[in-house]
């Protein structure tokens, strides 16, 4: 199975990001804004969805937004460095295109939003895979 490598520049690009990372598990110590340098990253422990359905796995990987004015945290206790979230999708609204606001969803109803000059965003594995417990269900 290869690894993924998506660029998102524009909501479509992220409608493909937030697919592949739906019901992905972060650590909240795992993510984080580096002011100085404009970017949100985060890794994560997502569900390979783009298998057969039958097989599951998760693998390691890496996401993170570049050109980022702030970063808004809503619902999620950030000095919980050991707790865990559930990421359920990933949106971008336009504000004053190019800029807008890029919104990742938790489950339990957390949010981090981030405003952005434009949208763009890397997602990338970083190899590690391992067998799933379960597949991740939905209401």
């Amino acid at each position: 199975m290869p690894d993924l490598k998506l660029l998102a520049l524009d909501s479509e690009d992220l409608q493909v990001i937030s697919a592949t990372t739906q019901d992905a598990v972060v650590r909240v110590g795992d993510m984080g804004y580096a002011k100085a340098d404009r970017r949100f990253a985060l890794l994560m422990n997502r569900f390979v969805w783009e298998e057969d359905g039958k097989t599951r796995i998760r693998k390691r990987a890496g996401l993170h937004f570049d050109r980022v004015d702030d970063v808004q945290v809503q619902g999620i206790d950030l000095n919980a460095i050991e707790g865990v979230l559930e990421l359920l999708a990933i949106t971008f609204t336009i504000n004053n295109d190019p800029a807008g606001t890029v919104d990742l969803d938790f489950a339990g109803g957390g949010t981090i939003r981030l405003s952005v000059e434009c949208l763009e965003a890397r997602l990338a594995d970083l190899g590690a895979a391992w067998a799933a417990k379960a597949t991740p269900v939905h209401a």
